[in-house]
């Protein structure tokens, strides 16, 4: 299979070709070889990494399965994605993990990376097989209870304690239990104007504190999932400013959704962490632009309608992330001024990759690096239909908006598997 992406623009500007061979790019420059692929005006960047996806399989295919969450990653121009671990059974065994992995071999739209639990069960309470999943064809190395936290200080440390020695990470779902117990929105304003049960941005705050101070006590990697606050910022910017080995990342709809939005009652903005204020917002853009926060994840959590589509205090906490994730950082971020396309690589692709160990994602687009590419139009607008998304599920909060940048064409190791915006039916072997 050889290919040229012809006059596409790099994420700096430079306007080239760019030649795939087999799996590999072989060169850059005006010469074409095999088929020729115009790209003018559109633009090629290393594919998209998420850190955080819930594919739902084994167990919640109702919601989604790892070929439906592969095609709508693909969709949304990612190359890897990494499928958390509240499963069912949970994703706490090596043959579990080596499920995923194998799921995400035959679907072979994109590289999907099981994430092992901490804990059995997801209980908070026993380490999982944190070695045997290492140790396993899926080699683990990023460890998440996420739904849950990892509350008890004395598990935490002794999880970071064990990641350490293969160079593993836990990405920690901070949100204490007990400040948290029964709450459905962000506590505030308009919390208490909607007689809602209120969720602290303390809650938040207080495991993002304990942590960083462990992960520094044992030096071990740490990694703070979906930060929403202006107080969790300012944590993860000290702790840096330290030396401390912590990474964290922001949701794209916590880059853009406010909690007044709670004001409609309408679940598809009920979500965990919860929709927080405009400060927060503005907080969080800041600290991804600054380097504070590394990546952006999208936290995808497919729900089938009847979980979504019932009374606000029945409904279940997520919504759908990834073929909305790259048009909503652009609209935040790249529209706004605050980042430039290269730092959107750096947010999406080459930090996402690097945190989780990806060796073949996120790499530069240079001759002899790996074909994973998402090529986009970054003039073309687009309107979002929930009837359209490749998701088994509807749960986006972003239905009827019109967002920026197009994803064209999708490469997973020198496959076109999205080609000018649908799926190609051709996979990786």
């Amino acid at each position: 299979m050889k290919y040229t992406l012809k006059n596409v623009s790099l994420p700096n500007g430079d306007r080239t070709n760019v030649v795939v061979s087999g799996e590999l790019i072989s060169a850059i420059g005006q010469s074409t070889e095999g088929e020729v692929i115009d790209c003018t005006n559109l633009m090629v960047l290393p594919g998209l990494v998420d850190l955080h996806t819930h594919l739902r399989e084994p167990g919640k295919e109702d919601s989604e399965t790892v070929l439906s969450g592969s095609q709508s990653a693909v969709m949304g121009g990612f190359t890897a994605v990494s499928a958390m671990a509240n499963t069912s059974p949970v994703a706490d065994t090596a043959g579990v993990v080596e499920q995923v992995f194998r799921l995400g071999k035959e679907a072979g739209l994109c590289a999907v990376y099981p994430v092992g639990a901490v804990t059995v069960g997801l209980a908070g309470e026993r380490l999982a097989e944190l070695g045997a999943m290492a140790d396993s064809a899926a080699q683990v190395r990023v460890f998440s209870d996420d739904g849950k936290c990892v509350s008890d200080p004395l598990v935490m440390r002794r999880a970071l304690e064990y990641v350490k020695s293969f160079n593993g990470v836990i990405a920690q779902h901070a949100q204490d239990p007990r400040l948290t117990e029964h709450a459905q929105m962000n506590e505030g304003e308009v919390s208490s104007r909607l007689g809602l049960s209120g969720w602290p941005a303390v809650a938040e705050e207080a495991i993002i504190a304990r942590d960083i101070l462990l992960a520094d006590h044992v030096k071990s990697r740490l990694h703070i999932c979906h930060l929403t606050t202006k107080g969790g910022v300012e944590l993860v910017r000290w702790a840096k400013s330290q030396g401390i080995n912590v990474t964290a990342e922001v949701t794209p709809h916590h880059l853009l959704l406010t909690d007044d939005l709670v004001e409609s009652y309408d679940p598809v903005y009920k979500v965990n962490p919860p929709l927080r204020t405009s400060q927060d917002v503005m907080a969080l853009r800041a600290g991804l632009a600054d380097g504070t926060i590394d990546i952006v994840a999208t936290d995808h959590a497919p729900h089938p309608a009847e979980e979504k589509e019932c009374e606000w205090s029945a409904a279940s906490f997520g919504m759908l992330g990834l073929e909305t994730a790259l048009s909503v950082v652009a609209k935040t971020m790249v529209s706004e001024g605050l980042m430039s396309w290269e730092d959107v690589v750096r947010v999406m692709s080459t930090n996402p990759a690097r945190i989780g160990g990806y060796a073949r994602q996120g790499q530069q687009i240079l001759v002899g690096s790996p074909a994973n590419l998402t090529v986009i139009n970054p003039t073309e607008s687009w309107s979002v239909d929930k009837e359209k998304l490749l998701s088994k599920s509807r749960n986006t909060p972003f239905h009827g908006h019109v967002l920026p940048v197009k994803v064209v064409h999708t490469i997973f190791e020198g496959v076109i598997v999205v080609k000018d915006g649908k799926l190609t039916g051709k996979k990786h072997e």
